[in-house]
């Protein structure tokens, strides 16, 4: 089951998270996370970040595994060295966020491997120069 925090100050409560957290199954569908910082290594497993406006966010060394970020906003992101595995990225805007070291990649073991979606994506192609050669998945350049 999907939780929400309790109160609507998205900035406060990413503020209280520690390197390291851990977080399952949060519900940040349309938040105003605009410019928030998140810890190094938090952990975030199977959130919704639908809608989620996160335009200027540090989100560095994060790692998001089968998590939602369809029509999310990171335009301006700092998402260096952050890790993406089984995510869904469809019709995110990614235009201008740093990408350096980023991975975008699957999830689970051989055979029932969740991919990262990116499809629709907005991004500038300038940007995934930076994208770490460890990903396996790329945006449709088409």
């Amino acid at each position: 089951m999907l939780s929400r925090p309790s109160d609507d100050s998205w900035a406060a409560w990413f503020s209280d998270l520690r390197y390291g957290a851990r977080l399952r199954d949060i519900d940040l569908t349309s938040a105003d996370l605009i410019s928030v910082r998140t810890p190094r290594l938090a952990w975030f497993t199977r959130c919704l970040f639908v809608g989620a406006d996160l335009r200027q966010s540090t989100l560095d060394g994060v790692v998001f595994l089968r998590c939602d970020f369809s029509r999310a906003d990171l335009r301006g992101a700092s998402l260096r060295g952050t890790r993406f595995f089984g995510c869904d990225l469809t019709r995110a805007d990614l235009r201008g966020a740093d990408l350096r070291g980023a991975v975008f990649g699957t999830s689970g073991p051989a055979g029932s491997a969740t991919p990262t979606i990116l499809t629709g994506a907005r991004t500038d192609p300038r940007d995934w120069a930076a994208v770490s050669d460890e990903s396996d998945v790329w945006p449709d350049r088409s």
